[in-house]
């Protein structure tokens, strides 16, 4: 039951960062048409940028989930007797640096939302919306990377019911 809604928080993550990947080329494509007929259209441009971040953020659980984001595997790779040992160091890091990340980012959003902060563009957007983008991608890589952590400590202590909904073995 667990691993089906952690499956599905991912792919929604991974649904959500493509729509906002379509809803920049829907911006940038309306701000060129507007500028090709001269109509003046203002705040695409910052709402686009906003969709790109968006794009990354709600990505990085997904992508990290379906062992399509980029790691650093020179350690683990020189460390052949204690793969998997490394492999639990490097994840426990990468939570515990995305556990940072995450702490700040809510607590940025926060702060912009109590004290009201408007974005300096033309879109005069509270920033608060922006960055809870930037929150919730980071909470849901917090959970993927937690949820690789557990599964790793599982697979290494024996076999224990789970262990075969491993996120690499999802592949």
């Amino acid at each position: 039951m667990m691993r089906k809604i952690l499956d599905a928080l991912y792919r929604t993550s991974g649904f959500a960062g493509g729509f906002m990947l379509l809803a920049m080329l829907i911006m940038v494509s309306v701000q060129m048409i507007a500028r090709w007929v001269e109509v003046p259209v203002t705040g695409l441009t910052e709402i686009a940028g906003y969709c790109m971040a968006a794009t990354s953020f709600f990505g990085l659980g997904y992508a990290f989930s379906t062992n399509a984001h980029i790691r650093v595997n020179l350690i683990v790779g020189q460390a052949e007797s204690a793969t998997g040992l490394s492999e639990i160091l490097c994840t426990f890091v990468a939570a515990v640096i995305s556990a940072a990340l995450a702490y700040f980012a809510v607590r940025t959003t926060v702060h912009s939302y109590l004290f009201g902060e408007i974005s300096q563009g033309q879109d005069a957007m509270p920033v608060w919306m922006p960055q809870i983008v930037m929150s919730i991608g980071t909470i849901i890589l917090l959970i993927a990377l937690l949820d690789r952590l557990v599964g790793l400590l599982f697979q290494n202590i024996g076999d224990t019911p789970g262990n075969e909904s491993l996120p690499e073995e999802r592949l």
